[in-house]
């Protein structure tokens, strides 16, 4: 873990579902209350710092746009000073409230942070105290390797931000998950997250109305609704928080993930009705909201978008609109901002499907020697499922060209691997050996040569590592994720979906960087790549890595790379083979190389080098695939390959 951490936070924007966290936490008292629902999304605006620890906690600021006005925060780091300081109108309150928990509850010291940018606008309903109460939670999860999951930094803010006098909900830390929506289920204190796939890019516009509005009122006075209702307006405020908004969430989700831009802004259109039919007569002098009605109904604002709402707790705070193109949602902004609004604009795009993979082929396959004096390893053959001899490399390549990858690049050691490579897989067979093919190796034939014009070539001409042989693909991949594979492994799905893509599906959901993962015995550690975390779902299949070690020891492994698991001893996961690699991984690698740095070990380059390096930066996921992996690459291996694959 390195000394000094770089995190970055988003502010969030609630789509659908404003109230329904806390309306759902009623479920504690009523059990006749639906679980409350929302579609959730972090913004491009947030907080950038450096964390690092200290004998104190401290608070630095050293970017341009909190220059104005700041004053630098240091506390002891003891429960009552930051509990002090949480529970008044000090500016710092929320990170008080947040060290304070983190202190009574876990075995921390102290930290300073260091702001060194902000582009998030306070005040605005984009839940700046929620970002800042995750960053300093977050911060201390990684500092302290306290192993909490997002869930777990989620929970740790929030108990930290009800230190202060705020009375906010539960749905303000989805800024956790990142630039991605989220749909949220609150039953009681219980949450249930599911990041959703963006079908096509939505371009929205948030502005601050510039009125005014009574946050703690409006809570206060819905509040008073629960959890019995006494009245008709109980009654419809439990309705339209409960039942009505799990159809409507329900509904955006569908078309968020279908990208049908035009239903989603009716929606928004349709949800701000229900509000303002059922909700806002339980506190009427706050969400009349003349401001926000005006923009709503605005002509002008009606030929640019498909719909819009107010924001967060409603009233004249902040807008949101749904504007039909990219265009239209530029004229939005700099009409809402000529009007005296601040106008923002968000757009939400669908995550980079990969459609490419690299497999680095350039070893000498010295472990399989004699053979591969007349045969590179990634020729051996192999009897696959369909009855078919085939080299290990061709069933490879068909697997990704059946998940639908449409560009495959291989990294050789030299120019004239490329001539065997495209012998094989380019050069049709003369005449007289197709006639001798039976029917279907005559027709996978034909398919061979269809894998074959999705391959390309470069070459690593010095050999540095398995990172350097990846960072030559660097061109091939441009600014996309890629899939990378091992050139003598091979893999057999359980399920109907290959591995890899129940691997791309995966990275659809999360949009960062995966290593596809499997348990073995502690005693077997030694000789791969292990990674600990702590789970992000129930199921136990994605796991947020906090640690990523090459071969350690079993003694090391025990103490500090278990992942516990519910209802049974730690277990311990190593690489399964696949990974996906976004561009700031080739970013690392780079770093990595052209500095030369203490990640160069007997002159070459690791790949688990620079994903540890960017666990701390944004996040490193594992998955488990249902499947199995067969490495042909040792002798051992390739005779188990060769009995049970």
């Amino acid at each position: 873990m390195s000394e000094k951490i770089s995190l970055f936070v988003p502010g969030r924007l609630c789509l659908f579902g404003e109230h329904s966290d806390w309306a759902g936490l009623q479920r504690l008292f009523n059990a006749d209350i639906v679980p409350g629902a929302s579609i959730v999304t972090g913004i491009e605006q947030g907080i950038y710092a450096d964390v690092e620890k200290h004998d104190r906690f401290a608070v630095r600021n050293v970017s341009k746009e909190l220059a104005d006005g700041w004053s630098d925060f240091e506390s002891a780091m003891q429960s009552g000073e930051l509990k002090k300081t949480a529970a008044s109108d000090n500016y710092f309150a929320y990170v008080a409230g947040v060290a304070s928990y983190v202190f009574e509850n876990y075995n921390v010291g102290g930290m300073k942070i260091t702001i060194t940018k902000m582009t998030l606008p306070v005040k605005s309903g984009l839940s700046s105290s929620a970002a800042i109460c995750v960053l300093v939670a977050r911060a201390f999860n990684h500092l302290y390797g306290l192993n909490m999951n997002t869930i777990g930094e989620m929970t740790v803010a929030f108990k930290g931000e009800q230190r202060t006098k705020s009375r906010c909900g539960r749905l303000d830390q989805a800024c956790a998950f990142g630039i991605s929506p989220v749909l949220m289920r609150f039953d009681g204190e219980d949450i249930d997250v599911k990041r959703l796939v963006v079908g096509q890019t939505l371009h929205f516009v948030f502005a601050n109305l510039k009125g005014s509005k009574d946050t703690i009122s409006i809570l206060s006075d819905l509040n008073k609704c629960y959890p019995y209702a006494k009245g008709d307006i109980d009654k419809d405020v439990q309705s339209a928080l409960g039942i009505e908004n799990e159809k409507i969430v329900s509904k955006a989700a569908l078309y968020i993930e279908q990208g049908d831009a035009k239903a989603l802004g009716a929606l928004m259109s349709e949800a701000q009705a229900l509000f303002d039919a059922k909700v806002a007569p339980a506190s009427p002098k706050e969400l009349a909201a003349p401001l926000l009605h005006s923009v709503l109904a605005d002509e002008t604002v009606k030929l640019l978008t498909y719909g819009g709402k107010g924001v967060g707790s409603q009233g004249d705070g902040s807008v949101q609109f749904l504007a039909k193109d990219a265009d239209c949602q530029s004229k939005l902004a700099e009409y809402l901002n000529n009007k005296g609004m601040t106008a923002t604009t968000l757009t939400i795009k669908p995550r980079h499907h990969i459609h490419k993979a690299i497999i680095p082929v350039a070893g000498f396959g010295t472990r399989l020697y004699p053979a591969t004096r007349a045969i590179s390893k990634e020729f051996i053959p192999v009897v696959d499922s369909d009855g078919l001899v085939k080299p290990v490399i061709l069933i490879i390549l068909q697997q990704l060209y059946d998940s639908g990858i449409d560009e495959i690049c291989l990294i050789v050691g030299e120019e004239e691997d490329i001539e065997t490579y495209n012998r094989f897989l380019k050069n049709p067979l003369s005449q007289d050996h197709a006639r001798k093919l039976p029917p279907q190796m005559a027709k996978y034939e034909n398919k061979l040569l269809e894998i074959g014009k999705r391959v390309t070539f470069c070459v690593q001409k010095e050999k540095h590592g398995f990172g350097h042989a990846v960072y030559q693909s660097r061109e091939f991949c441009g600014n996309e994720p890629v899939l990378l594979l091992l050139g003598d492994t091979i893999y057999r799905s359980n399920i109907s979906k290959s591995c890899s893509e129940q691997l791309i599906e995966s990275f659809d959901r999360i949009g960062r960087p995966i290593v596809a993962i499997h348990p073995i015995p502690v005693e077997d550690v030694v000789h791969y790549g292990i990674l600990s975390g702590t789970w992000e779902d129930k199921s136990e299949r994605v796991l947020s890595i906090t640690n990523f070690v090459e071969k350690p020891t079993a003694q090391y492994a025990r103490d500090c790379l278990g992942v516990a698991s519910s209802g049974r001893d730690k277990r311990f996961f190593s690489v399964f083979g696949q990974y996906v690699l976004t561009p700031d991984v080739f970013s690392q690698l780079e770093a990595n190389i052209l500095e030369e740095s203490e990640t160069e070990k007997n002159g070459e380059y690791g790949l688990t080098d620079a994903i540890a390096a960017l666990i701390d930066k944004g996040g490193v996921y594992g998955v488990v695939l249902d499947g199995e992996m067969f490495d042909t690459g040792n002798a051992q291996a390739y005779k188990r390959t060769m009995r049970l694959y």
